[in-house]
């Protein structure tokens, strides 16, 4: 590992002095001296430029000698005129703010000064070299500009955003023109169409008003429908016609034709005039075109705070000369992991933490899984985004910026739309052609009315009605809404959804595989028995696996290790078993056992009791083959089973209880019920993996697999030729790659998993049933959506044929099926 970021931290260096090399040559190149340059550091030259501002970076630091020492490095480190420094001991991390004209290799020679290395993190290194590129492109541009001064100017072109975009965001913008923009549906357009259209519907058919109705109806007709017209041009000369460009021509046609038969002398009697039409549509359309999507508010508008954000924060810090805390105030983009910072009430919470002072309720918005307040105390975890309700909370600051869980869930929600608006834009393209189709029936259908009936008139009247009631638009909606507002309200009940697909893929997934640690149980585990073989000290056998499991942050070895550490502070065992067992070459197999040597008190030939050093291993065994006697029966008689071995003997059975969540078994039947059959996936033995199945109603266990085994152990079921979703934390990514389904559990504080087409941040299992029961609803809905679509498409086409449908009862017709395909989709946020 230490190699792989030595070779990070290599090319970052050579990134950083290949572009103070380039800034050196562009900088040449414009006529600059760099004499003067070259004697100066790179901190100081980009201190200049900066205009002496500050900048924060990271360190990763080797050979602290212990928490004392900590005092000692952050004294030293303050001792530099404008440094703050703030060491954290767990994880052996400096955070610096320091002047640009401050180098870190300063930095570095005072700690080794004080026998500490230091190294940047590779994150500060980017972040380092990405402010030289930038100096450096600012350079280039400068020689650029130079030089195009002394020959011939140039003409500027036109900037051409078309260029700058791409292929993608080119894509989506062909098919938003598509619709009719929003901007342009205004209320004052609605209004005025309405006032100008009440007398044109009432005056039409009176012979000496007509020309009046004329008048009224131009303004009509070319501004208040000019959202449609525009839409429709915009189309065109993209090649792709615009959902309401049917009905644009039908109220230009309308418009055209009344015109016309005003203008030719004929009688009144063979005058038909269709002003109230071409004024009608445009109104009705304005009102459904006004009405839609008022309800269609978007997760990240309606769920992120607006109010009470903060831009600066009280911070407490150690004055770096008296030691003792000091309270400052600064903007919150100046908040360093470690800090502690104080949230006033009826604020947000700018950062990821746990409270160290104070107690208050907590709206948690976005990142609070459904909940709309929860109790915070000291120890309690918080998240960014979340707003006080209650007194001052002082927070220890774990995550801030674009690392925070909000931010994390931001970029999924957004990347979830972004693949959701790919899937719409094919929607479009394919309903965009129902305009086409449309044009040419009316042109048929005016033909063989007329041909037919001889009555032009009527002809044109039933091609109005095909053009009036095409509803491309709700053919466009069907799908894409629905499953937008499903993963909208999955996010908001706490479970990310990568994708509308991931929705149908839940819908066909007919067993479902937890793997038993982080989903079924409550993840925190106890001792439950020591059971030591004949002549083995129990005691000895508890404090070797706590010495084996001490680097491990899994459940199993955190038990371990808290029941050891108990058994010393209480002096069990007496003198006969050491307070400390060293271990080294201490590793994890693949088959998630823990092996090393350690040192403990062995009888040599002559009795004597001496401190040998010997090869040890914690292992969960799989099978009975390799254990006997009571250690056997102590392995299936209890919890969860591990064995401990020293000299490739087991010495002793430790058996772990692990509390089973409330609703799972609840969850379990609910699924069930549902049809999806439930599998437990295990290390442990047959009997105990059983027992706990048995205890929730699970149908099938697979147990004794091995952590590298989990895999296989997937494929095999996926092979059978189910369907799988497979439920479990980070310890079986590997097995949701192979899954059709991975729904990530346990809380996790990173959301940048590929493997996981579900993160759920909640900690109940009843989750999952309520995630499968979403996506049914949702499919359903789209499914239905787009079958009403269709039908009602083909029926109104049918009876405008017909001539049984007149013009605007045609579009009430289209306007009401895009409104029915919204009131249906928005049954899903009701779920």
């Amino acid at each position: 590992m230490h190699d792989g970021l030595d070779t990070g931290l290599k090319t970052s260096e050579r990134h950083v002095e290949q572009a103070i090399a380039e800034a050196k040559a562009a900088a040449h190149k414009a006529g600059l001296s760099t004499e003067t340059l070259s004697e100066e550091s790179p901190q100081l030259r980009l201190a200049r430029r900066s205009g002496g501002g500050l900048t924060t970076f990271s360190l990763h630091l080797h050979g602290i000698k212990g928490a004392a020492q900590v005092r000692e490095l952050e004294d030293s480190l303050c001792a530099i005129d404008g440094v703050s420094a703030s060491v954290i001991y767990p994880t052996s991390m400096a955070w610096i703010t320091a002047p640009d004209d401050v180098s870190p290799e300063d930095i570095m020679m005072v700690l080794a000064d004080l026998g500490v290395s230091a190294e940047l993190t590779r994150s500060s290194l980017q972040r380092r070299a990405e402010r030289l590129e930038i100096q450096n492109r600012r350079n280039r541009l400068l020689a650029h500009r130079k030089s195009a001064a002394k020959t011939t100017p140039l003409r500027k072109k036109p900037d051409n955003p078309q260029h700058t975009r791409t292929r993608e965001e080119r894509l989506q913008q062909s098919t938003d023109v598509l619709f009719t923009p929003r901007t342009l549906v205004t209320p004052e357009r609605l209004v005025l169409s309405i006032l100008l259209s009440i007398p044109v519907l009432v005056l039409n058919r009176f012979p000496d008003w007509q020309w009046a109705c004329l008048i009224l109806a131009t303004p009509v007709v070319l501004w208040g429908a000019w959202p449609f017209h525009r839409a429709a041009l915009a189309g065109l000369r993209r090649g792709l016609p615009a959902l309401d460009a049917a009905s644009s021509v039908a109220i230009i046609a309308a418009y055209v034709w009344s015109t016309v038969m005003l203008i030719i002398p004929m009688t009144h009697e063979h005058r038909s005039l269709f002003l109230d039409v071409a004024c009608g549509v445009t109104v009705l359309l304005l009102i459904g075109r006004f009405l839609s999507g008022k309800g269609r508010t978007s997760l990240l508008q309606s769920a992120l705070p607006t109010e009470g954000l903060l831009k600066e924060v009280v911070v407490v810090r150690k004055d770096p000369h008296s030691a003792k805390p000091v309270k400052y105030t600064i903007p919150i983009q100046e908040i360093r992991m470690g800090d502690d910072i104080i949230v006033p009430t009826n604020t947000v919470i700018p950062v990821d933490g746990h409270v160290i002072g104070g107690a208050a309720t907590v709206e948690p918005g976005l990142i609070g899984g459904g909940r709309d307040e929860i109790a915070v105390k000291v120890n309690s975890q918080v998240y960014a985004g979340g707003i006080n309700r209650g007194g001052p909370l002082k927070i220890r600051v774990q995550r801030t910026g674009s690392r925070t869980r909000l931010a994390a869930m931001k970029r999924w929600v957004e990347k979830a739309a972004h693949h959701e608006n790919r899937t719409a834009q094919l929607a479009t393209r394919s309903a965009s052609m129902l305009v086409p189709a449309a044009l040419g029936l009316a042109a048929i259908d005016f033909l063989l009315w007329w041909f037919i009936s001889g009555d032009i008139n009527k002809a044109f009247s039933t091609a109005l009605a095909i053009l009036s009631c095409v509803a491309p638009v709700a053919l466009a909606l069907s799908t894409s809404l629905a499953m937008r507002f499903g993963i909208e309200k999955s996010a908001r009940r706490g479970v990310l959804v990568r994708n509308g697909d991931t929705m149908r893929e839940l819908v066909d997934v007919n067993a479902i595989i937890f793997n038993r640690v982080g989903t079924l149980s409550q993840g925190d585990m106890t001792v439950e028995t020591v059971t030591a073989a004949r002549g083995e000290n129990p005691e000895l056998v508890l404090r070797v696996a706590g010495a084996l499991a001490m680097e491990s942050r899994h459940p199993v070895s955190r038990a371990l290790v808290r029941a050891s550490r108990e058994a010393r502070d209480a002096g069990t065992g007496g003198e006969e078993v050491p307070h400390w067992i060293d271990v080294s070459h201490a590793h994890i197999t693949k088959d998630g056992s823990y092996t090393g040597l350690i040192e403990i008190p062995l009888k040599n030939g002559d009795g004597d009791i001496e401190m040998r050093q010997v090869d040890a291993t914690l292992w969960r065994p799989r099978d009975l083959s390799s254990l006997e006697g009571k250690l056997a029966t102590a392995a299936t008689s209890g919890g969860t089973p591990l064995v401990v071995s020293w000299k490739h003997k087991p010495r002793g059975v430790i058996t772990l209880y692990d509390s089973v969540k409330d609703d799972a078994a609840n969850a379990v039947a609910d699924l069930e019920k549902m049809g999806v059959e439930t599998v437990m996936l295990s290390r442990d033995t047959y009997p105990v993996a059983r027992r706990f199945a048995d205890n929730l109603g699970i149908s099938k266990v697979l147990a004794g697999i091995a952590l590298g085994k989990k895999e296989i152990a997937v494929r095999s079921v996926h092979a059978r030729g189910a369907n799988v979703a497979l439920v479990g934390e980070t310890s079986v990514l590997d097995c949701m790659r192979v899954a059709d389904v991975g729904i990530l559990m346990g809380n996790p504080e990173s959301l940048g998993f590929a493997e996981a087409d579900v993160v759920v941040l909640r900690d109940d299992v009843s989750s999952i049933p309520e995630l499968f029961g979403l996506a049914r609803r949702v499919t359903a809905v789209a499914d239905r959506n787009i079958m009403f679509a269709w039908v009602y498409n083909v029926v109104a086409m049918s009876l405008s044929v017909m001539g049984v449908v007149h013009p605007m009862a045609a579009t009430i017709m289209m306007i009401g099926s895009s409104l029915v395909i919204e009131t249906l989709s928005n049954r899903v946020r009701r779920f």
